[in-house]
């Protein structure tokens, strides 16, 4: 059996920014097992895998450890091959997921628009792993459904963060989002998550989901687009809006990659 592979660098115009992506076209899919190990021999924050399913596509996405719920750089990375490479007359794309309908549209200059749910976090009492494991103390510690929220007073607090990423593993959220007021950017962020393999992730599209209510709010911006920045060290920055209880985060894909899987 041979599986087509795309690698590519989403939220960035060129190679070696922006994070890392794999994505693999499928006519139908594998066995689950396959899919994990597919994954974890990729050895990147998250594989992307896709089906014609109607109209649009079943997509899933995989890191090294686990199947995920959400995932933004994988599906701009699976929105760039199909626009790109594989169905070019289509300007729209609605994909299928465990988080309901995503759907991807063509912008200007390259740029795509994706549409996500909003998953907006509440205040909660900071558990002394997650403390003790970012070696901080924020100001402000929220809990969405998936993932931890915890706010800084100043981009720099975020950036010299050196997370213990054995104590941060075994909190009872998948992700920790770590986020500031910007210096260049509306808001600035990091995001980890040890507990499916990723101890620190380049640029973190479904955090934003969580990010853009947040900051929208304090930030008093309403629709209005909002400059965010990932700090991480290939980090790059994303547009985003809040729309109700929607998400709009817009980005660019850079192609690294093509070839065969061989089973």
């Amino acid at each position: 059996m041979r599986i087509p592979l795309y690698q590519l660098d989403a939220f960035s115009d060129k190679p070696f920014e922006g994070n890392p992506a794999a994505v693999c076209p499928l006519d139908s899919w594998l066995d689950d097992d396959v899919l994990q190990k597919i994954a974890a021999e990729n050895n990147l924050s998250e594989t992307a895998f896709f089906v014609p399913d109607g109209a649009g596509f079943g997509l899933r996405w995989f890191t090294p450890l686990a199947e995920v719920d959400l995932c933004g750089h994988a599906t701009l990375a699976t929105a760039w091959v199909i626009f790109n490479l594989l169905e070019t007359d289509r300007g729209t794309l609605r994909f299928e997921t465990r988080s309901g309908e995503l759907v991807v549209r063509r912008g200007e200059d390259g740029l795509l628009l994706m549409d996500f749910p909003a998953r907006p976090a509440i205040p909660r009492e900071a558990p002394r792993a997650l403390v003790g494991g970012l070696g901080a103390e924020p100001v402000e510690v929220l809990a969405s459904e998936r993932d931890y929220l915890v706010v800084f007073d100043d981009e720099d607090d975020v950036r010299k963060l050196k997370p213990d990423f054995a104590r941060l593993r075994g909190l009872d959220r998948l992700g920790i989002i770590a986020s500031a007021p910007g210096e260049s950017a509306d808001f600035v962020s990091r995001f980890f998550a040890p507990s499916v393999g990723v101890p620190e992730d380049p640029v973190t599209g479904s955090a934003h989901c969580t990010l853009v209510p947040y900051w929208a709010a304090r930030l008093g911006r309403g629709e209005a687009p909002l400059a965010a920045r990932q700090i991480s060290a290939r980090g790059r920055e994303l547009i985003c809006r809040l729309l109700g209880d929607r998400v709009s985060i817009a980005g660019r894909a850079a192609l690294y990659l093509s070839g065969e899987i061989t089973l």
